[in-house]
């Protein structure tokens, strides 16, 4: 199975904008540039992102993306429905019963032995990116990674966030 490059694309996004400051945002063309990517490919998948309620677009000045939800609340699987669409990556044409001296459905009243392997897989998968959370990414990349590139990203995460204006409430 292949997934998309947007999907990496995607979950590399969201873990940058998992160190941002609360309230602040990330503009999609810094978050193309720290991944080289173009910003019109790149928007492509944070529309997804956006429409799938994992991120949230704010526009003006100080407009961009963030999470919609705390990282603990996003999963790989979010991240990847997002972006690939909740289909099935093997979608079963039922072509046993093509061919030459083609059979009546009746011949074939158990479903296909192969599409019922691969739905197994595909749920296995799944549930597997289900338990992988945004925040466990976060967590594994600042307790594992060369101090440099931990470095390199706070940087760039603090020189592209913008701060959101705070409202004043009167009461």
């Amino acid at each position: 199975m292949k997934l998309g490059d947007g999907v990496e694309a995607a979950i590399h996004c969201c873990a940058v904008l998992a160190s941002l400051e609360d309230g602040a945002t990330m503009p999609g063309a810094a978050l193309a540039e720290t991944h080289g990517l173009s910003p019109s490919y790149l928007l492509k998948h944070l529309n997804a992102l956006t429409t799938a309620k994992v991120l949230e677009s704010l526009s003006g000045p100080l407009g961009g993306y963030r999470l919609a939800r705390a990282p603990e609340r996003i999963t790989l699987l979010d991240i990847v429905l997002a972006v690939e669409g909740p289909e099935p990556a093997y979608r079963c044409a039922e072509i046993r019963r093509g061919g030459p001296n083609p059979l009546p459905a009746s011949a074939y009243v158990k479903p296909c032995g192969i599409n019922v392997a691969m739905l197994k897989a595909e749920k296995a998968y799944r549930a597997a990116l289900a338990e992988v959370r945004l925040s466990d990414i976060v967590a594994d990349f600042l307790e594992e990674a060369d101090p440099r590139s931990i470095a390199r990203s706070c940087a760039f995460v603090e020189r592209h966030q913008r701060m959101q204006k705070s409202v004043s409430k009167q009461g």
